[in-house]
């Protein structure tokens, strides 16, 4: 083979191994945020809206906005999203909008991730994006959605209950805050999760789970 062809195919490998390599390096949920950014660029949301940040029970919500029909909901919600994930995303997801609330749901997927991860490791999680919140947008109140008892997560309930317990004890200690218990309304009188609220992977909710949501969460809304 000549010398020419053989640095053609040493150029083409060496550009896929950098390919590949950037690939592997892209931080997590990079292409969502992004299209999230695209979307904006085309129509901003206008200002002093309700906004819905956190994991995919947030993202799957598609119709949200169905189910609050008078109130205006941006929809934030990104893949299966942790704590630290909402954090690194906070400048792109959440402070350009200017929202009068935010509604956050988020530390099931931080439990989920490794048995090293403790419901005190998920409430300082917790505090440091509400400390960010409140050193940027200070007077915007901040409403926390329980960790919800999944089916196929039952292992991880205790830490579930301990992780919601000291969140809803900081947020009491706290102005322009709200804790929405949904983990108690999603059990069966056994203590068990309901399993009919359930799509078949036993992790996200059906329209059933979210009308649950709804009676919740609607008290705590700002009109």
């Amino acid at each position: 083979m000549k010398l020419a062809g053989v640095k053609i195919i040493i150029a083409f490998f060496f550009l896929l191994f950098v390919k590949n390599l950037n690939a592997q390096q892209k931080i997590s949920f990079w292409d969502e945020i992004e299209n999230f950014k695209k979307k904006d660029s085309i129509k901003f949301p206008a200002k002093n809206q309700i906004l819905f940040v956190g994991s995919s029970s947030f993202r799957m919500w598609t119709d949200v906005q169905n189910y609050f029909p008078g109130y205006k909901i941006i929809n934030r919600g990104f893949g299966g999203s942790s704590l630290p994930d909402v954090i690194r995303y906070a400048d792109d997801i959440i402070f350009p909008y200017h929202p009068k609330q935010i509604v956050i749901y988020c530390g099931e997927n931080d439990l989920a991730a490794s048995d090293t991860v403790t419901a005190q490791m998920v409430f300082n999680r917790f505090k440091e994006l509400f400390v960010l919140i409140r050193k940027k947008l200070p007077q915007v109140p901040v409403a926390f959605i329980s960790i919800k008892p999944s089916p196929s997560r039952q292992s991880l309930m205790p830490r579930m209950v301990a992780a919601n317990r000291m969140i809803k004890n900081y947020l009491r200690k706290n102005t322009r805050t709200g804790f929405v218990d949904v983990y108690h309304k999603m059990l069966k009188a056994d203590g068990k999760p309901m399993d009919d609220i359930f799509k078949e992977d036993k992790l996200h909710m059906t329209s059933k789970g979210y009308a649950i949501w709804k009676k919740a969460i609607q008290p705590y809304l700002l009109k």
